[in-house]
Formats: C-alpha cells, sequence, structure tokens
C-alpha cells in the first residue's frame, strides 16, 4: 500500500514546534537555575507558550522524534543537576531546593536516569578532578 508523503510545510512546522519547545525548556530552567521561577513547568504550560494544545505538542514532538516531550525535559533538567553537582560548595538539598524538588524525590529523579545518587554521581566527579591533577603533576 503506498504512503502519501507528508508536505514539506507540514514537517517545517513540526521542526519549528521542536526547535520552540526545547529553547522554552531552556529559558525556564535558567529561569529556575537563578530563582526568578519558583515551579517548574508541566508540559501544558510549555504548550500554552508555544500558543499549541498540549496534545498537539506532544503528539508533533512524538511524530518526530519518536519520544515523547517528558524525555526532552527531563533531560535536560538532568543535565542542569548534573552540572550544579559540579559547584562543591552546594548541597545536594539546596540543588533539589532549587530545582523545586524534595531531596528525597530528587535522589529518586536522578538515580532513575543517572544510575546512581547525586551524592555517589558528586563523589565520582570529584575522584575524577582528583585523579586528573594527579595525573597533571605526575607528567
Amino acid at each position: 500500500m503506498p504512503s502519501t508523503p507528508i508536505p514539506k510545510k507540514i514537517l517545517a512546522r513540526q521542526h519549528e514546534i521542536m526547535a520552540d519547545f526545547l529553547r522554552e525548556i531552556d529559558v525556564h530552567l535558567a529561569d529556575v537555575v537563578s530563582g526568578r521561577a519558583t515551579e517548574m513547568f508541566e508540559i501544558r504550560d510549555f504548550a500554552g507558550l508555544l500558543h499549541i494544545h498540549p496534545t498537539h505538542l506532544s503528539n508533533t514532538i512524538k511524530l518526530t522524534t519518536g519520544h515523547p516531550p517528558c524525555y526532552y525535559f527531563e533531560a535536560r533538567i538532568m543535565d542542569v543537576a548534573r552540572r550544579l553537582l559540579h559547584d562543591p560548595t552546594r548541597s545536594v538539598a539546596d540543588i533539589a531546593a532549587n530545582l523545586t524538588y524534595d531531596p528525597s524525590n530528587f535522589t529518586k529523579f536522578f538515580k532513575r536516569f543517572e544510575g546512581s545518587t547525586p551524592k555517589h554521581y558528586r563523589e565520582q566527579v570529584w575522584a575524577a578532578q582528583r585523579e586528573a591533577k594527579t595525573e597533571g603533576v605526575t607528567i
């Protein structure tokens, strides 16, 4: 059975929605980290910013990439969390609160995606940094 090709205009709009969605995630997470936003958005909030229905946003992203919108949102949250955990002056609880999580929920969230707790991840990062400094001194 022959399939009908998707018009280029529709494909372009799908990619535009995806790019706008990712941009809004980055803006929102920057606002959360800086303290300008005190609550984490949901997918419907991003859809509102893009002036489209949440179901349309979800379906478009899933069709375009094969992943739901939450996949990208959670991945970006994890990127921010990893970056914040590199700062030795901030506690895990402070980072969790900054990202609008309860510390235990943040630990569960982080472990689900990273495979280790935030504390263990941080210890691994610091150990790698110490090892890199040691290698730099001995060479």
